[in-house]
């Protein structure tokens, strides 16, 4: 009784009252829906249990526990809708996968199953909050035409927010999903590049392809399946920043198997200080089985490269262009090497950047570009559709004025010891390329990031490019006089470029006895 009294000295004015209505039958419609529960339903083959929530940002989330789940950006309204998978028809699941007749009438079956339980969580949501603005009026203010106030209130806030999500929904979220779970089961929920980009455009064949994917882990029990290898994409593991950390290659050869990839590019920094003493743990690379492309970081030494190369399996670029698994990649390494303190190192990303465009004439016709720096990378915008780049530990995708893509991956390794540095330890990510091997465009990619149980928790992030075949227009190389004109020519007051500076400037040198420095 005191907290009515208080309420009611509160809302004296009509604007407060009108106000604390409001307050209290929002609050009471949070709870309604929080208490409401889930509603079953069956699509397809699977046995689901579907539930509404209030959110800041409007999603849908498929719960495959314990492989893991599923999360889409479907619509904008500030609702969460969760879709557990909680059992599945093996024998209907077979059928459907077998039998192509079934199959065939599988994206109806699904979508109508679908549109069938979204329907009854929503009127049973809609019961439910309106229950709960109407009881939390009635117990706050006593008076029922107050309380019916509160009901409308409710009622046209969620019916609002329900077109909302209607009309901001977006079928095509299903071909970028974020996945979170088990790595192994990760390449057959998220699906192939193949399927994502060319087989399932439409909002009802994602459903189906995630339904079968589903379907397939469930059926096997104890062994999860392989992802089934897209004979039309090139599948390119990109990783970057090992800094000698062994964990590394446990997460490179689990999604090398997983994700079948064709070949793996390393942007460099493998070593930390580039001594011989750590050109041994370069040897997993002759154990991986698949092309290792490589190029050379700034905390690689030339002795470091040569550990590499040893490698049977290794294909060291360093201002080079070679056709590996049917991509042609230009590799170059990077000028500097600072472990080395008693060389000047000059990292201005204009020396840089230009250090970059002075190798332009080597790249040829490229359908991958490989640097360390993503400074030098901007370099050679314009020359290649993608360049691959690390340095930074944070991964980023840049698409370049030029059309050029740019992929700038985080630490592999996880910084290595710098990880140590920090209250939040580097995340280990990499991220898997799908290439067209005709066209050799790059058509979609997924970003991996583990964490939390090292290499048996992961999620990844997929991206589709929205513009494969786009054109690629060189970047221009000459600039404007005052005047306004154009000119191929340097001022002759400007001197020589920064990268052809002689030996004597520290600009972009490497000790010469660098790789067998101890530092």
């Amino acid at each position: 009784m005191k907290f009515v009294h208080i309420a009611n000295v509160v809302i004296r004015s009509r604007a407060a009252r009108v106000v604390g209505v409001l307050a209290v039958a929002a609050v009471g419609a949070w709870l309604g829906i929080f208490l409401s529960g889930s509603v079953r339903a069956e699509v397809g083959p699977v046995e689901t249990a579907m539930s509404l929530r209030p959110a800041w940002h409007g999603e849908t989330v498929v719960d495959a526990s314990p492989l893991g789940t599923l999360t889409f950006r479907t619509h904008d309204a500030p609702l969460r809708l969760r879709i557990t998978l909680e059992n599945i028809d093996q024998e209907r699941a077979k059928a459907f996968i077998e039998d192509p007749r079934l199959a065939e009438r599988l994206p109806q079956v699904i979508e109508e199953d679908l549109l069938d339980g979204v329907r009854a969580l929503a009127v049973r949501s809609l019961l439910c909050a309106g229950a709960g603005a109407l009881a939390a009026s009635l117990l706050v203010f006593r008076r029922p035409r107050v309380a019916l106030t509160g009901l409308l209130a409710a009622s046209v806030a969620l019916a609002g927010t329900g077109v909302l999500a209607v009309v901001t929904f977006r079928p095509n979220s299903l071909v970028e999903p974020r996945y979170s779970g088990l790595v192994a089961a990760a390449p057959s929920l998220v699906g192939s590049a193949e399927s994502i980009v060319t087989r399932f455009e439409s909002y009802r064949s994602q459903l189906t392809k995630l339904v079968t994917n589903v379907s397939k882990l469930y059926d096997t029990v104890s062994t999860l399946p392989l992802y089934d290898a897209d004979p039309k994409s090139i599948r390119v593991l990109h990783i970057s920043d090992i800094h000698i950390n062994p964990i590394a290659w446990n997460v490179i050869r689990s999604l090398k198997d997983q994700f079948k990839v064709d070949l793996i590019v390393d942007t460099g920094d493998i070593s930390d200080h580039g001594t011989k003493a750590e050109n041994k743990f370069v040897d997993e690379v002759g154990r991986l089985g698949v092309p290792y492309v490589y190029v050379r970081g700034n905390h690689d030494s030339m002795t470091t490269q040569k550990a590499v190369e040893r490698q049977k399996n290794a294909i060291v670029l360093d201002d080079q262009a070679r056709k590996v698994a049917g991509l042609t990649i230009y590799g170059l390494g990077d000028p500097r090497f600072t472990p080395d303190k008693s060389v000047s190192v000059d990292s201005d990303p204009d020396a840089l950047k230009q250090f970059g465009r002075a190798h332009l004439g080597k790249v040829g016709k490229a359908d991958l570009i490989a640097v360390h720096d993503p400074v030098i990378g901007e370099g050679f915008s314009g020359a290649a559709p993608m360049i691959l780049a690390g340095h930074t530990h944070e991964r980023r995708t840049t698409m370049l004025p030029t059309g050029t893509r740019m992929l700038t991956q985080g630490s592999t390794g996880g910084a290595g010891l710098r990880a140590l540095e920090h209250a939040q330890p580097t995340p280990v990510q990499a991220s898997v390329l799908y290439f067209d091997k005709e066209t050799r465009r790059l058509r979609a990619w997924d970003d991996v990031t583990l964490g939390g149980l090292g290499e048996q928790s992961v999620y990844i992030q997929r991206h589709v490019e929205p513009d494969p075949q786009r054109m690629i227009s060189p970047e221009p190389t000459n600039a404007p006089s005052p005047t306004g004109s154009v000119t191929g020519s340097a001022s002759p007051d400007a001197g020589p470029p920064l990268w052809h500076q002689g030996p004597s400037s520290p600009m972009l040198q490497r000790s010469p006895t660098e790789g067998d420095r101890e530092t």
